[in-house]
């Protein structure tokens, strides 16, 4: 599985490393995830997600159903 978090849709992105000399290469700025497991009360079971640390808090602000039914609207989530 890649480097996408399954809830905000954050990726891998490209940019410069710049030297104090300004020489440019190319390098990759990958997001900060985690796995990590959340319980579901309606459907009572667990579910394994790769997940940023945004992910994370937008759950904890607006719950796992919401955020979970938001992700696979947007088609972050299957």
């Amino acid at each position: 599985m890649s480097r996408i978090c399954q809830i905000t849709g954050k990726k891998l992105m490209v940019g410069n490393n710049v030297s104090h000399s300004q020489r440019k290469t190319k390098r990759r700025f990958y997001p900060n995830l985690f796995k990590k497991k959340f319980y579901i009360p309606e459907e009572d079971k667990w579910i394994s997600l790769k997940i940023s640390a945004a992910g994370i808090r937008e759950i904890n602000k607006n719950g796992i159903s919401a955020t979970l039914k938001k992700a696979k609207e947007k088609g972050f989530l299957k």
